[in-house]
């Protein structure tokens, strides 16, 4: 006799058997001992969830000689026929080969016909999305009528591609993913049952690679056994699913949060000595520094993080001393270097700078803290805690600044030059309120004079203000606006003249610059905004 896997060995035959769907299972129990039963039935969810084997278990329980009864005792001929797959009143139809609508006309058919030996005849269509329109559309009819010993169970892992028709004719049951614990129990009674020696941390590496499936969870365990025999070893299970071992990810999440580039460096030689798969382990370190976060944030992470107790508490210690903000900052890291993974053809260089830029990154600092220091800075202001103004002499320039001025005199034909500068910025003004662009152009250049007949300006810059000035339609703005204010025309000329060096900065006071470091309140302002002091300015009242 050829060899049975373990996920048909041990399929549900009853629905207490179900795993994870208790939602459903009760409520199918119910609806039958009521005899509120529907006619149609639509199953969605993920892969391996039981949406099949919940179908069957209703086939049985609606066609078993005891029934219809919630628990169908699995020994009369109906329902040994159903569990072996062999009852002419059960008819499963895979939708991905009998999509089309002459298939649905033949069931159309079928239908009139009354059941063999059960009750009931149904029908399960499984992967019912895969169905044409046309197919959905013939089926209508039928599906809102059917003959009253006729259920149909449809069972889809996309739902949202089943036309709304055919969802308000049927009853809608959500499976959900399995969570981790409640497979590694399953999975704890198939080994005990089969003889295989496994550890827990196994089962839940096996858990965690099903990612809700608890067929896929039979299928890994079977594998794992045909690789390491009936003994399993944590290392064989890693090699045999290339998953990453929960330490290594908290070795490697430790060296991040410890800023400890060199030995990042290290491990990730070492990962790839081992065979590790890189894209595959940032992502495990990605997952763990969501799950550091939900660690740190909920009140219950058993509930949201698919981890062992013991793992989730080394979570919490590990969140412990570290900031949301910095994990936050640390996730948008490492996930963008995750991404560049992706296109890189030299993964081991990219995982390597991602780590050492994810150490580099600096924490921010709060912003409640910020504004409690602003605050007691502010007071210490209030309260007239401010250090004694050290004596500066004021420079000449802000000196002249500061003085009252005095009302200019009338131009006299000395003073030609002020009145033609004047012009000169009238001129500017005008073009700045036509063509703002070429006027910023235009700051950079000088009146030299204006005759009669031409007027001439000098550009201090490049080669390209130059050009800018020269093209004929700017030299004819210039010009038309010049005739305006002075009123006659002139020529514009240009020389571009070399630009004029400034003035080289005045040495530092280094008595003064630290005579201002010393002061308490340029302290505080140091310790909140950063910074250093470059001079002090001081102005007198």
């Amino acid at each position: 006799m050829s060899y049975q896997v373990l996920a048909r060995k041990w399929r549900p035959q009853v629905f207490e058997d179900v795993v994870g769907q208790g939602h459903i299972t009760r409520t199918l129990q119910n609806a039958i001992s009521s005899g509120r039963l529907a006619h149609a039935f639509l199953f969605s969810g993920p892969r391996g969830v039981g949406k099949t084997t919940t179908a069957r278990i209703l086939a049985k329980a609606l066609n078993c000689a005891e029934g219809p009864t919630p628990t169908p005792c699995g020994k009369c001929d109906s329902c040994r026929e159903t569990t072996a797959g062999t009852s002419v009143d059960v008819i499963e139809i895979d939708g991905a080969s009998n999509r089309g609508i002459e298939h649905i006309r033949e069931l159309r058919e079928a239908v009139k016909y009354a059941p063999a030996g059960g009750k009931n005849k149904v029908y399960v269509i499984d992967e019912v999305h895969m169905l044409t329109n046309e197919a959905f559309n013939a089926l209508l009819k039928t599906l809102e009528e059917p003959p009253p010993h006729v259920i149909f169970i449809f069972a889809t892992t996309e739902p949202q591609k089943i036309p709304a028709t055919i969802h308000s004719r049927c009853q809608r049951y959500g499976f959900k993913r399995v969570p981790l614990q409640e497979i590694s129990g399953r999975l704890r009674t198939i080994a005990g049952a089969e003889g295989i020696t496994i550890s827990d941390q196994g089962l839940a590496m096996i858990a965690r690679a099903a990612e809700g499936s608890m067929r896929d969870s039979q299928s890994l365990l079977d594998q794992a056994v045909s690789y390491s025999g009936m003994a399993i070893k944590d290392e064989d299970l890693q090699a045999t699913l290339g998953s990453v071992a929960q330490q290594a990810l908290i070795r490697f999440a430790a060296g991040l949060l410890a800023r400890d580039s060199a030995g990042l460096l290290k491990q990730i030689d070492l990962l790839l000595e081992q065979g590790q798969d890189m894209r595959q382990f940032l992502a495990g370190i990605v997952e763990h520094v969501r799950n550091l976060l939900a660690a740190k944030i909920s009140s219950d992470p058993a509930k949201i993080v698919e981890l062992p107790a013991a793992d989730i508490e080394a979570l919490k210690q590990q969140a412990a001393g570290v900031s949301n903000e910095y994990l936050l900052m640390l996730f948008d890291s490492l996930s963008k270097t995750l991404d560049d993974m992706r296109w890189s053809p030299h993964q081991r260089f990219t995982f390597e700078v991602g780590a050492i830029k994810a150490c580099s990154l600096t924490p921010l600092k709060p912003l409640a803290d910020v504004l409690e220091e602003m605050k007691r800075l502010e007071a210490r202001l209030a309260s007239g805690q401010t250090a004694t103004p050290q004596p500066s002499r004021i420079s000449e320039a802000r000196a002249d600044y500061a003085a009252k001025p005095q009302a200019a005199p009338r131009p006299s034909p000395a003073a030609a030059g002020s009145s033609a500068e004047e012009d000169w910025n009238t001129v500017i003004s005008l073009i700045k309120s036509k063509k703002p662009g070429f006027a910023t152009v235009l700051a950079h250049s000088r009146l030299i004079n204006i005759g009669e007949k031409e007027m001439t300006i000098a550009v201090a810059g490049n080669s390209f203000q130059v050009g800018q000035i020269e093209k004929p339609e700017n030299i004819n703005l210039i010009e038309n606006i010049a005739a305006e204010v002075l009123g006659r025309k002139v020529r514009v000329k240009v020389q571009a003249v070399a630009e004029e060096a400034k003035p080289a900065a005045k040495p530092r006071s280094a008595p003064k610059k630290q005579a201002a470091e010393q002061d308490p309140l340029v302290q505080d302002a140091l310790r909140i905004f950063g910074g250093e002091v470059i001079e002090q300015d001081q102005q007198e009242e």
